[in-house]
C-alpha cells in the first residue's frame, strides 16, 4: 500500500534501501508529491488509539526502521534561517519551533547604525529613553558622508561620537571604514547569529553565516531602548549552486547574473539560503560570498545566507591566527572576537538546515556555465555577458572601485593585477589609465587599505593614475567627489546602479567585478582583463526555477528530490488524520484560534475602496514635499493622503473605509508618513495583493493594520476593470534629505486602470477581518457572492504594538515597566 511519511522522519527514510523507494515530482506548483514505500503487509494510522503494526512488519529490519521512527517523537525540521531566528526569539513557548510566516520578538546579537545614528538617537530620546539597554549589542559607525567637511555634517558627526561615548557603546569614526565591513572584520557579524543595521545592505553579513537584515530607524531606537524589536520570518528561497566557479569569474559575476537571469521578482521580500556541494561552495571564497550576500538586496531579498561550512571555518581560523600574531590589533575588539577557542566552540555546535526543511521556492545555478557579467545600464535587472558588451566599444568616462561590495584587499589586488600584468608589455612600467577617464578607488576599511598597501597593490593603482578616496561609501551613494555628470558613462564595482544613484539622471551606470572595472579604466571602454576562457561545448548558462521546469528537474539530485518530497508531506499526514479521526480544531472548523489581547478588536469591517494599481510607491501615498515638514497637521496629512496617486482620493474615501490596492503597495522610500497619512484619513485597515517590505514594517510600527489577500484584488479586477502599464504615472520623487533613510530598490513602473476607469472606486463591497480566526469574509455587493479566505495570523506580540499605538509608544511602556 502507499504510506505517507512526514518530513520529520527523514533520517529513517534516508536509511531505507533505494531499491524500495520510488518518487514522482508533480509538475504542478504547490501540489502533492507522491512517495510510495512497498511494504510486506498493511499498516494502520499512527493516530493515538489506532491499531499498531503487525508483528511480521517489525521483523523486517527495513520496514521496522521506518515504522518505529513514525512512533518516535521528533522536532520539526527547520531551515538555517529559522534556526537562527529561533535562537534570537524572545518569549516563545518552550516547545515552539518558529517557521516562515511567524511574527517573532527578536533580540539581535548586534545592531549597527551609521550616519543615521543621530536621527535614531533623537527618536530614542523622544520616546523617553535615556540609557541604551544593552551596550554590547550596539555598534555605531560613520561611513556615508565622510568627504563632507561642512560644519553641518561635522556637527552631526560630533553629536554621534559624543552620544556613543556617553552611552559607552562601540564607535568607529569617519575614515575607519564602511559599517558593514567593520561588522564583518571585527566579528560583530558572527556566524550562527542574527545582526541588524539601519541600512539595506545588512544582507552582507550572510556571507559569513550571520543572518543579516535591515531595520528602520524606529526599530533601531526600540533595540537601543529595550534590546528588542519585531520581525516576520519571510518566505525562504533555497538557491543551490552546482559546478564550480571558472577562472576569471567572481562572486560579483554570480550575483549580477542572478539579478539578471531571475529578474521577475522571484526572490522579492524572501530570505535566501545558498547551498551546494562541497566542490561548488569551496569555489566561492568568503570575499565572493560577501559580495553575493551584499547584492541580494538589489535582487530584492531581505537576507542572503551562506552555510557555516569548511570554507568559512578556514577563513575564521586564518583570522584568529592573524589576530593572535598582529600586535596592531592587540587591544581591539578583533582580538576578543577571533580566538581559536571560540571557533572550536562555534563549530562543535554549528547550525545547518535540517533535511526536510520547507522552502517557499527553489532556484538553481550551475557555476561552471557562468562567464563574467555586467549589470546595466541603470538597472540590476539587465545583465549582459562581458563578451557581448565589450564587442560594442562602449566608451567609459569614470570607473569606481569603491563600496562595501567589492573594495576588500582581494578586490584591490585583482584590480591592481590588471595594471601589473599590463606592465609586462610596457617595459615593466605600470601603464596609465586611458585619457579622459577618471578612476576612483576607496577601500572598504582602513585595515583593508593597509593590506593593499603592504602588498603594493594600492601603489600600483595610484601609479596608473587612480584617485584615492577615504574609506567610506562616497560615490556609491551619490556623495562626495567623482559623481557622474550628464551624458557620462560610469562602470563601478559597487552594488547599485539605479538611474541617478551615482550622479546625474542623464548618465549611464554599469556594475562589474573589480578586474573588469580596472580593465575598463585602462582601455577607456568596457573591457575585461582576458582571464576567462569559455569552455568548449558551452551552450549557455544552466539554471532552473521552481517546480515543474524540466531543466530544473534534471539538475535536482536524488537527495534534494527526496527532501522536497518529505518537505511537502506533513500537511498530507495531518489532512489524512483529520479525515479519519476528525479535526482537533474548534467546533466551527476554523482551525487553531489566535489569542486576541484585551482591548484589541476581534473584528475589523468596512466598505471597500479600491485603488486599482500595482507598485503604488510611498510618494504616491504621501507626497515627498511634505516628508521633512515637521508642522504638518493631522488634517493636512489626511487631505494629501494618496494625492500623488489620485487627487480625488480625499473626496472619495471616508472614515472607516477599508483601502484595497494591488500588488507591491508601499514600495519606494522608507518614509513613515505613508502609514500615518492613511491613519490620519481614519482608515483602520489596508488590504493589498502584497506590500513593500519597508511599508509593512512602518505600518505596524505606527499602528496601521494590513492584510494580504491576492484573491480579493483579482476578484475586484475581474468585476470592475483590467490594468495596463502606464509609465507616465507619478514617479518616485525623493527629497535630498532622504539620503539618510533606509533605501530600497526603486519600484517597477506603476500600473493603473485602463483609460476611462476610476483610479479610486467605492465598490459597495463589504470586508470583515476576523482576527481571532485569521480570515476575511467578503460580501460582493448587496446580492453578490459571499466568500471567505484564510489570512496570516496577527499574533499577540504584534497586537500589543498596535494596541499601544505603535512601536514608539510600546517602547515607552516597556521603559516605564523597567523603572
Amino acid at each position: 500500500m502507499v504510506l505517507w511519511i512526514a518530513r520529520s522522519r527523514w533520517q529513517a527514510l534516508s536509511s531505507w534501501s533505494k531499491e524500495r523507494l520510488t518518487y514522482r515530482l508533480d509538475p504542478r506548483p504547490c501540489q502533492t508529491l507522491t512517495l510510495s514505500l512497498r511494504l510486506h503487509g498493511t499498516f494502520a494510522s499512527t493516530h493515538p488509539g489506532s491499531q499498531d503494526v503487525f508483528h511480521a512488519q517489525l521483523e523486517d529490519h527495513s520496514t521496522s526502521t521506518v515504522l518505529s521512527s513514525l512512533r518516535a517523537p521528533s522536532s520539526i525540521p527547520q531551515t538555517l534561517t529559522e534556526k537562527i531566528v529561533q535562537r534570537h526569539s524572545v518569549g516563545i513557548p518552550k516547545d515552539k519551533f518558529v517557521k516562515s510566516g511567524d511574527y517573532v520578538t527578536l533580540s539581535p546579537y548586534r545592531c549597527m547604525t551609521h550616519d543615521n545614528s543621530w536621527p535614531v538617537a533623537t527618536k530614542f530620546l523622544s520616546i523617553g529613553a535615556s540609557d541604551i539597554n544593552d551596550k554590547e549589542q550596539i555598534v555605531m559607525t560613520l561611513d556615508h558622508d565622510v568627504q563632507n567637511k561642512s560644519e553641518t555634517n561635522l556637527k552631526k558627526y560630533r553629536q554621534i561620537e559624543e552620544f556613543a561615548k556617553r552611552q559607552g557603546v562601540v564607535f568607529y569614526p569617519a575614515g575607519r571604514g564602511i559599517g558593514h565591513q567593520i561588522m564583518v572584520e571585527e566579528g560583530y557579524a558572527w556566524p550562527g547569529t542574527l545582526a541588524v543595521a539601519s541600512d539595506s545592505h545588512s544582507n552582507m553579513y550572510g556571507g559569513v553565516g550571520c543572518l543579516g537584515t535591515p531595520v528602520v530607524r524606529t526599530d533601531a531606537a526600540s533595540i537601543w531602548a529595550t534590546s528588542k524589536t519585531w520581525w516576520q520570518i519571510p518566505p525562504i528561497c533555497k538557491v543551490t549552486f552546482t559546478g564550480s566557479l571558472p577562472a576569471g569569474v567572481t562572486g560579483k559575476d554570480v550575483i549580477v547574473a542572478l539579478c539578471g537571469l531571475f529578474s521577475n521578482d522571484e526572490v522579492l521580500n524572501h530570505a535566501i539560503e545558498f547551498a551546494g556541494s562541497e566542490e561548488s561552495m569551496s569555489s566561492l571564497k568568503v570575499d565572493d560570498r560577501l559580495a553575493i550576500a551584499n547584492m541580494t538586496t538589489e535582487w530584492g531579498a531581505l537576507t542572503g545566507l551562506f552555510p557555516m561550512d569548511e570554507t568559512l571555518q578556514r577563513w575564521l581560523k586564518y583570522k584568529a591566527t592573524e589576530t593572535a600574531f598582529n600586535q596592531a590589533v592587540a587591544d581591539s575588539e578583533t582580538r576578543a572576537q577571533f580566538t581559536h577557542q571560540r571557533l572550536d566552540d562555534l563549530f562543535a555546535n554549528q547550525l545547518s538546515a535540517d533535511r526536510g526543511a520547507k522552502y517557499a521556492k527553489y532556484l538553481h545555478l550551475n557555476l561552471s556555465t557562468l562567464s563574467p557579467y555586467i549589470s546595466g545600464p541603470n538597472s540590476v535587472k539587465v545583465a549582459t555577458p562581458l563578451h557581448d558588451l565589450a564587442a560594442q566599444d562602449l566608451k567609459v568616462d569614470k570607473a569606481y572601485l569603491v563600496s562595501c561590495t567589492n573594495s576588500r584587499a582581494s578586490d584591490l589586488a585583482a584590480a591592481a593585477k590588471v595594471f601589473k600584468d599590463a606592465a609586462g608589455e610596457n617595459g615593466g612600467k605600470i601603464p596609465s589609465i586611458a585619457d579622459g577617464v577618471n578612476f576612483y578607488i576607496a577601500a572598504a576599511s582602513a585595515p583593508e587599505q593597509a593590506a593593499a598597501e603592504a602588498s603594493g597593490d594600492w601603489q600600483a593603482m595610484l601609479e596608473a593614475g587612480a584617485k584615492p578616496l577615504p574609506a567610506g561609501c562616497g560615490p556609491c551613494i551619490g556623495l562626495g567627489t567623482g559623481l557622474l555628470e550628464p551624458g557620462e558613462v560610469g562602470i563601478s564595482a559597487s552594488n547599485r546602479n539605479f538611474k541617478g544613484r551615482m550622479g546625474s539622471t542623464d548618465a549611464k551606470a554599469y556594475l562589474a567585478s573589480p578586474e573588469v572595472v580596472a580593465a575598463s579604466a585602462l582601455h577607456g571602454k568596457i573591457a575585461g582583463p582576458g582571464w576567462y576562457n569559455q569552455p568548449s561545448g558551452w551552450s549557455g548558462v544552466v539554471r532552473g526555477e521552481g517546480d515543474g521546469i524540466k531543466g530544473e528537474d534534471r539538475m535536482i539530485t536524488t537527495d534534494e528530490a527526496l527532501e522536497k518530497v518529505i518537505g511537502q508531506l506533513d500537511s498530507l499526514v495531518e489532512d489524512g488524520q483529520n479525515q479519519i479521526h476528525g479535526s482537533e480544531s474548534s467546533p466551527q472548523g476554523d482551525g487553531q484560534l489566535t489569542e486576541v489581547l484585551p482591548g484589541f478588536p476581534e473584528r475589523v469591517e468596512g466598505e471597500i475602496v479600491f485603488c486599482d494599481a500595482d507598485n503604488v510607491n510611498t510618494d504616491g501615498i504621501y507626497p515627498g514635499k511634505y516628508t521633512y515638514q515637521d508642522d504638518v497637521s493631522t488634517e493636512k496629512m489626511a487631505e494629501v493622503c494618496m494625492m500623488n496617486y489620485d487627487s480625488a482620493f480625499a473626496s472619495i474615501a471616508q472614515e472607516g473605509d477599508i483601502l484595497v490596492a494591488g500588488f507591491n503597495f508601499g514600495c519606494g522610500s522608507s518614509r513613515e508618513q505613508a502609514a500615518t497619512a492613511i491613519l490620519a484619513k481614519k482608515i483602520p485597515l489596508v488590504v493589498a495583493g502584497s506590500f513593500g517590505n519597508i511599508f509593512s514594517r512602518n505600518s505596524i510600527n505606527n499602528a496601521l493594520m494590513g492584510v494580504e489577500v491576492p484573491r480579493l484584488v483579482q476578484r475586484l479586477r475581474q468585476t470592475f476593470s483590467g490594468t495596463v502599464p502606464n509609465p507616465s504615472q507619478q514617479k518616485v520623487a525623493e527629497p535630498s534629505q532622504n539620503q539618510e533613510s533606509l533605501d530600497s530598490p526603486p519600484p517597477a513602473p506603476p500600473t493603473v486602470p485602463q483609460q476611462g476607469k476610476l483610479l479610486t472606486r467605492r465598490t459597495g463591497w463589504k470586508l470583515v477581518w476576523d482576527v481571532r480566526r485569521s480570515k476575511v469574509d467578503i460580501q460582493e455587493g448587496e446580492n453578490g457572492l459571499r466568500w471567505s479566505q484564510k489570512v496570516g495570523e496577527l499574533p499577540p506580540n504584534v497586537q500589543e504594538i498596535i494596541a499601544a499605538g505603535g512601536l514608539e509608544k510600546w517602547v515607552k511602556k516597556q521603559i516605564e515597566g523597567l523603572r
